[in-house]
Protein backbone atom coordinates (compact mmCIF):
# COMPACT_ATOMS: atom_id res chain seq x y z
CA UNK A 1 0.00 0.00 0.00
CA UNK A 2 1.35 3.59 -0.76
CA UNK A 3 1.56 6.01 2.11
CA UNK A 4 0.40 9.27 1.89
CA UNK A 5 3.14 12.01 1.60
CA UNK A 6 3.13 13.74 5.09
CA UNK A 7 4.27 16.90 3.01
CA UNK A 8 1.22 16.80 1.15
CA UNK A 9 -0.91 20.16 2.22
CA UNK A 10 2.56 21.75 1.90
CA UNK A 11 3.52 20.79 -1.57
CA UNK A 12 -0.51 21.69 -2.10
CA UNK A 13 0.31 25.12 -0.99
CA UNK A 14 3.46 25.38 -2.94
CA UNK A 15 1.73 24.07 -6.25
CA UNK A 16 -1.10 27.02 -5.41
CA UNK A 17 1.50 29.62 -5.15
CA UNK A 18 3.41 28.84 -8.16
CA UNK A 19 1.10 26.86 -10.44
CA UNK A 20 0.98 29.91 -13.19
CA UNK A 21 4.88 29.86 -13.54
CA UNK A 22 5.67 25.74 -14.29
CA UNK A 23 4.88 25.98 -17.87
CA UNK A 24 8.13 27.51 -17.96
CA UNK A 25 9.18 23.92 -17.67
CA UNK A 26 7.50 21.52 -19.38
CA UNK A 27 9.30 18.96 -21.04
CA UNK A 28 12.26 20.62 -19.53
CA UNK A 29 15.49 19.47 -17.76
CA UNK A 30 17.16 20.44 -14.90
CA UNK A 31 20.29 20.37 -13.17
CA UNK A 32 20.28 20.89 -9.45
CA UNK A 33 23.23 20.81 -6.86
CA UNK A 34 23.17 20.31 -2.96
CA UNK A 35 19.90 18.26 -3.84
CA UNK A 36 20.34 16.02 0.28
CA UNK A 37 20.51 19.60 1.96
CA UNK A 38 17.46 21.23 3.42
CA UNK A 39 17.05 23.60 0.46
CA UNK A 40 17.27 20.76 -1.89
CA UNK A 41 15.56 18.70 -0.34
CA UNK A 42 12.55 20.65 -0.58
CA UNK A 43 12.99 22.27 -4.23
CA UNK A 44 13.10 18.30 -5.15
CA UNK A 45 10.25 17.11 -2.91
CA UNK A 46 8.02 20.19 -4.84
CA UNK A 47 9.30 19.74 -8.40
CA UNK A 48 8.29 16.17 -8.23
CA UNK A 49 4.83 17.13 -6.84
CA UNK A 50 4.64 19.65 -9.33
CA UNK A 51 5.52 17.70 -12.27
CA UNK A 52 3.40 14.79 -11.38
CA UNK A 53 0.29 16.98 -10.91
CA UNK A 54 0.53 19.13 -13.72
CA UNK A 55 1.85 16.29 -15.97
CA UNK A 56 5.21 18.32 -17.26
CA UNK A 57 7.54 15.51 -18.08
CA UNK A 58 9.86 17.19 -16.86
CA UNK A 59 13.31 15.85 -15.52
CA UNK A 60 15.87 16.66 -12.76
CA UNK A 61 19.53 15.81 -12.68
CA UNK A 62 20.70 15.51 -8.98
CA UNK A 63 24.54 16.02 -8.60
CA UNK A 64 25.54 14.52 -5.26
CA UNK A 65 28.71 13.03 -3.78
CA UNK A 66 27.14 9.23 -3.15
CA UNK A 67 23.89 8.45 -4.87
CA UNK A 68 23.67 5.28 -2.17
CA UNK A 69 23.22 7.63 0.72
CA UNK A 70 21.02 10.01 -1.13
CA UNK A 71 19.07 6.90 -2.04
CA UNK A 72 19.00 5.76 1.95
CA UNK A 73 17.98 8.75 3.49
CA UNK A 74 14.71 9.98 0.98
CA UNK A 75 13.86 6.86 -1.03
CA UNK A 76 10.58 7.84 -2.04
CA UNK A 77 12.44 10.80 -4.37
CA UNK A 78 15.12 8.39 -5.32
CA UNK A 79 12.28 6.08 -6.72
CA UNK A 80 10.87 8.94 -8.32
CA UNK A 81 11.18 8.54 -12.54
CA UNK A 82 11.83 11.74 -12.91
CA UNK A 83 14.86 11.98 -10.55
CA UNK A 84 18.51 11.04 -11.85
CA UNK A 85 21.89 11.17 -10.39
CA UNK A 86 25.27 12.48 -11.60
CA UNK A 87 28.16 11.32 -8.99
CA UNK A 88 30.67 14.27 -8.43
CA UNK A 89 32.03 17.00 -6.27
CA UNK A 90 30.14 20.38 -7.43
CA UNK A 91 33.92 22.05 -7.24
CA UNK A 92 35.46 19.67 -10.12
CA UNK A 93 32.29 17.19 -11.25
CA UNK A 94 32.01 15.98 -14.72
CA UNK A 95 29.14 17.33 -16.98
CA UNK A 96 26.74 15.47 -17.84
CA UNK A 97 25.55 15.16 -21.48
CA UNK A 98 22.95 16.68 -23.18
CA UNK A 99 21.27 19.86 -22.69
CA UNK A 100 19.49 21.58 -19.72
CA UNK A 101 17.10 23.89 -19.42
CA UNK A 102 17.20 25.03 -15.71
CA UNK A 103 19.67 24.61 -13.16
CA UNK A 104 19.58 25.62 -9.47
CA UNK A 105 22.87 25.75 -7.53
CA UNK A 106 21.98 24.61 -3.71
CA UNK A 107 25.36 23.23 -2.90
CA UNK A 108 27.23 24.18 0.09
CA UNK A 109 26.63 23.37 3.62
CA UNK A 110 25.98 26.23 5.81
CA UNK A 111 27.96 24.70 8.18
CA UNK A 112 29.27 26.89 11.14
CA UNK A 113 31.93 24.27 12.35
CA UNK A 114 33.25 23.73 8.87
CA UNK A 115 33.72 27.46 8.90
CA UNK A 116 35.46 27.64 11.81
CA UNK A 117 37.93 24.80 11.76
CA UNK A 118 38.27 24.98 7.57
CA UNK A 119 37.28 28.60 6.41
CA UNK A 120 39.63 28.04 3.36
CA UNK A 121 37.36 24.67 2.56
CA UNK A 122 34.69 26.83 2.75
CA UNK A 123 35.50 29.44 0.76
CA UNK A 124 36.80 27.22 -2.31
CA UNK A 125 33.47 25.10 -2.33
CA UNK A 126 31.58 28.08 -2.72
CA UNK A 127 33.52 29.85 -5.42
CA UNK A 128 35.43 27.38 -7.36
CA UNK A 129 31.40 25.23 -7.08
CA UNK A 130 29.50 28.17 -8.42
CA UNK A 131 32.11 28.63 -11.44
CA UNK A 132 31.81 25.03 -12.11
CA UNK A 133 28.28 24.96 -12.26
CA UNK A 134 27.71 28.11 -14.20
CA UNK A 135 30.11 26.36 -16.62
CA UNK A 136 27.68 23.65 -16.72
CA UNK A 137 25.06 26.20 -17.38
CA UNK A 138 27.07 27.98 -20.21
CA UNK A 139 28.03 24.81 -21.72
CA UNK A 140 24.48 22.84 -21.16
CA UNK A 141 22.29 25.70 -22.79
CA UNK A 142 20.76 26.60 -19.69
CA UNK A 143 18.00 29.41 -20.17
CA UNK A 144 17.60 30.36 -16.19
CA UNK A 145 20.09 29.40 -13.29
CA UNK A 146 19.42 30.01 -9.75
CA UNK A 147 21.80 31.25 -6.56
CA UNK A 148 20.96 30.25 -3.28
CA UNK A 149 22.93 33.00 -1.78
CA UNK A 150 23.01 34.18 2.03
CA UNK A 151 22.43 37.10 4.14
CA UNK A 152 25.53 36.60 5.32
CA UNK A 153 26.73 38.59 1.84
CA UNK A 154 25.86 41.72 3.98
CA UNK A 155 28.40 41.38 7.05
CA UNK A 156 27.31 42.10 10.53
CA UNK A 157 24.02 44.02 10.63
CA UNK A 158 23.51 47.39 12.15
CA UNK A 159 21.83 47.39 15.65
CA UNK A 160 19.86 50.46 14.67
CA UNK A 161 18.88 48.87 10.99
CA UNK A 162 15.57 46.71 11.90
CA UNK A 163 15.22 44.94 8.40
CA UNK A 164 18.22 44.97 6.13
CA UNK A 165 17.29 45.73 2.45
CA UNK A 166 19.31 44.36 -0.61
CA UNK A 167 20.63 47.89 -1.31
CA UNK A 168 22.09 48.10 1.89
CA UNK A 169 26.02 48.23 1.31
CA UNK A 170 28.10 46.41 3.93
CA UNK A 171 29.82 43.30 4.05
CA UNK A 172 32.31 40.62 6.18
CA UNK A 173 35.18 41.71 7.04
CA UNK A 174 37.16 40.43 4.63
CA UNK A 175 40.40 40.00 6.69
CA UNK A 176 38.71 38.18 9.03
CA UNK A 177 38.61 33.83 8.53
CA UNK A 178 35.20 33.73 9.96
CA UNK A 179 33.73 35.68 7.20
CA UNK A 180 34.80 32.58 4.91
CA UNK A 181 30.90 31.73 4.17
CA UNK A 182 29.97 35.72 3.50
CA UNK A 183 32.51 36.31 1.36
CA UNK A 184 32.55 33.14 -0.73
CA UNK A 185 29.06 33.85 -1.32
CA UNK A 186 29.86 37.39 -2.19
CA UNK A 187 32.53 36.04 -4.79
CA UNK A 188 30.08 33.79 -6.31
CA UNK A 189 27.10 36.82 -6.97
CA UNK A 190 29.92 38.04 -8.97
CA UNK A 191 30.15 35.67 -11.06
CA UNK A 192 27.15 35.78 -11.39
CA UNK A 193 27.35 38.82 -13.01
CA UNK A 194 29.89 38.25 -14.54
CA UNK A 195 28.95 35.45 -16.87
CA UNK A 196 25.48 37.24 -17.28
CA UNK A 197 27.36 39.80 -18.79
CA UNK A 198 29.92 37.70 -20.62
CA UNK A 199 27.82 35.17 -21.76
CA UNK A 200 24.08 36.41 -21.24
CA UNK A 201 23.27 33.65 -19.10
CA UNK A 202 20.03 34.38 -17.15
CA UNK A 203 21.22 34.42 -13.59
CA UNK A 204 19.05 34.85 -10.55
CA UNK A 205 20.29 35.20 -6.89
CA UNK A 206 17.86 34.60 -3.72
CA UNK A 207 19.87 35.85 -0.62
CA UNK A 208 18.51 33.54 1.67
CA UNK A 209 17.80 33.87 5.66
CA UNK A 210 16.76 31.95 8.49
CA UNK A 211 14.04 29.17 7.96
CA UNK A 212 12.25 26.14 9.56
CA UNK A 213 10.58 22.85 8.61
CA UNK A 214 10.63 19.06 7.67
CA UNK A 215 14.31 18.67 6.54
CA UNK A 216 16.23 20.99 8.85
CA UNK A 217 18.60 19.31 10.76
CA UNK A 218 18.00 19.57 14.60
CA UNK A 219 21.81 18.82 15.27
CA UNK A 220 23.33 21.62 14.08
CA UNK A 221 24.07 25.32 14.86
CA UNK A 222 20.59 26.16 14.07
CA UNK A 223 19.31 27.57 16.96
CA UNK A 224 15.49 26.85 16.56
CA UNK A 225 16.06 23.01 14.89
CA UNK A 226 18.55 22.57 18.30
CA UNK A 227 14.86 24.28 20.47
CA UNK A 228 13.03 21.94 18.80
CA UNK A 229 14.48 18.81 19.65
CA UNK A 230 15.29 19.52 23.08
CA UNK A 231 11.66 19.92 23.60
CA UNK A 232 10.77 16.40 21.95
CA UNK A 233 13.26 15.13 24.08
CA UNK A 234 11.18 16.62 26.83
CA UNK A 235 14.36 19.02 27.94
CA UNK A 236 14.91 22.35 29.28
CA UNK A 237 15.46 24.64 26.68
CA UNK A 238 19.36 26.16 26.73
CA UNK A 239 20.26 29.40 25.02
CA UNK A 240 23.94 30.05 24.83
CA UNK A 241 23.92 33.39 24.63
CA UNK A 242 21.74 35.79 26.27
CA UNK A 243 18.46 35.30 24.16
CA UNK A 244 18.53 39.12 22.87
CA UNK A 245 19.70 38.58 19.35
CA UNK A 246 16.71 39.06 16.89
CA UNK A 247 16.20 36.38 14.23
CA UNK A 248 13.12 35.55 11.83
CA UNK A 249 12.00 32.84 10.37
CA UNK A 250 10.66 31.51 7.00
CA UNK A 251 8.71 28.38 6.70
CA UNK A 252 9.97 25.50 4.26
CA UNK A 253 7.22 25.46 2.13
CA UNK A 254 6.99 29.07 1.43
CA UNK A 255 11.02 29.34 1.34
CA UNK A 256 10.50 26.53 -1.71
CA UNK A 257 7.49 28.75 -3.29
CA UNK A 258 9.58 31.99 -2.65
CA UNK A 259 12.82 30.29 -4.79
CA UNK A 260 10.61 28.79 -7.51
CA UNK A 261 9.39 31.81 -8.40
CA UNK A 262 12.67 33.86 -8.64
CA UNK A 263 13.87 31.28 -10.53
CA UNK A 264 10.80 31.39 -13.10
CA UNK A 265 10.13 34.94 -12.65
CA UNK A 266 13.19 36.99 -10.66
CA UNK A 267 14.95 39.57 -12.79
CA UNK A 268 18.71 38.23 -13.74
CA UNK A 269 21.44 39.40 -11.08
CA UNK A 270 19.38 41.54 -9.43
CA UNK A 271 19.04 39.87 -5.61
CA UNK A 272 15.94 39.03 -3.59
CA UNK A 273 16.16 38.55 0.25
CA UNK A 274 14.29 35.59 0.97
CA UNK A 275 13.16 35.23 4.56
CA UNK A 276 10.47 36.62 7.21
CA UNK A 277 10.58 40.20 8.59
CA UNK A 278 8.71 39.43 12.09
CA UNK A 279 11.93 39.88 14.06
CA UNK A 280 11.65 37.98 17.73
CA UNK A 281 14.48 37.32 20.04
CA UNK A 282 15.85 34.39 20.32
CA UNK A 283 14.66 34.14 23.46
CA UNK A 284 10.92 34.30 22.24
CA UNK A 285 11.65 31.89 19.28
CA UNK A 286 12.58 29.29 22.81
CA UNK A 287 9.11 30.61 24.28
CA UNK A 288 7.04 29.61 20.91
CA UNK A 289 8.62 26.27 20.75
CA UNK A 290 7.77 25.83 24.31
CA UNK A 291 4.31 26.90 23.90
CA UNK A 292 3.77 24.83 20.85
CA UNK A 293 5.49 21.55 21.95
CA UNK A 294 5.27 21.66 26.05
CA UNK A 295 4.48 24.56 27.66
CA UNK A 296 5.80 23.25 31.16
CA UNK A 297 9.40 22.67 29.78
CA UNK A 298 11.79 25.15 31.05
CA UNK A 299 13.97 27.54 29.49
CA UNK A 300 17.99 28.00 30.30
CA UNK A 301 19.49 31.33 29.36
CA UNK A 302 22.97 31.41 29.91
CA UNK A 303 23.71 34.77 30.74
CA UNK A 304 21.93 38.34 31.54
CA UNK A 305 22.13 40.96 28.83
CA UNK A 306 24.87 43.56 28.99
CA UNK A 307 22.97 47.00 30.37
CA UNK A 308 22.86 49.61 28.00
CA UNK A 309 23.60 46.96 24.64
CA UNK A 310 21.64 47.00 21.59
CA UNK A 311 20.65 43.65 20.43
CA UNK A 312 21.92 41.98 17.54
CA UNK A 313 19.67 41.81 14.38
CA UNK A 314 19.69 39.83 11.59
CA UNK A 315 16.43 40.02 9.84
CA UNK A 316 15.80 40.80 6.00
CA UNK A 317 13.49 43.76 4.24
CA UNK A 318 11.31 41.89 1.50
CA UNK A 319 9.48 44.44 0.01
CA UNK A 320 11.53 43.83 -3.43
CA UNK A 321 10.35 40.16 -3.24
CA UNK A 322 7.06 40.62 -2.42
CA UNK A 323 6.40 43.98 -4.62
CA UNK A 324 8.12 42.89 -7.38
CA UNK A 325 7.51 39.15 -7.69
CA UNK A 326 4.05 39.06 -5.43
CA UNK A 327 5.58 36.62 -3.19
CA UNK A 328 4.28 36.19 0.51
CA UNK A 329 4.70 34.34 3.72
CA UNK A 330 1.43 32.08 4.37
CA UNK A 331 2.65 30.04 7.41
CA UNK A 332 3.25 31.65 11.06
CA UNK A 333 6.02 30.65 13.43
CA UNK A 334 3.26 28.52 15.56
CA UNK A 335 2.48 26.57 12.38
CA UNK A 336 5.86 26.12 10.74
CA UNK A 337 7.02 24.97 14.74
CA UNK A 338 4.26 22.40 14.90
CA UNK A 339 4.17 20.58 11.43
CA UNK A 340 8.51 20.70 12.04
CA UNK A 341 7.80 19.13 15.48
CA UNK A 342 5.14 16.40 13.53
CA UNK A 343 7.05 15.59 10.51
CA UNK A 344 10.51 15.15 12.97
CA UNK A 345 8.49 13.09 15.06
CA UNK A 346 6.91 10.89 12.48
CA UNK A 347 10.31 10.18 11.13
CA UNK A 348 11.31 8.93 14.26
CA UNK A 349 9.00 6.70 14.63
CA UNK A 350 9.33 5.19 11.15
CA UNK A 351 13.01 5.26 11.92
CA UNK A 352 12.24 2.74 14.81
CA UNK A 353 9.79 0.39 13.38
CA UNK A 354 12.10 -0.02 10.03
Amino acid sequence: MKLANPLAQDLDSILSQTESLWPDLREGKIFITGGTGFFGCWMLESFVWCNDHLDLGAEAVVLTRNAAAFQKKIPHLAANPAIHFHEGDVRIFEFPAGTFSHVIHAATEASAQLNAEQPLLMFDTIVDGTRRVLELARASGAKKILLTSSGAVYGRQPAELTHVPEEFQGAPDAANPASAYGEGKRAAEMLCGLYQKQFGLETKIARCFAFVGPHLPLDTHFAIGNFIRDAMNGSSIKINGDGTPFRSYLYAADLAAWLWTILFKGESCRPYNVGSEEALSIAQVARTVVKVVNPNLKIEIARPPVSGKMPERYVPQISRATQELGVRQTISLDVAVRRTLAWHSQSQTQASSA
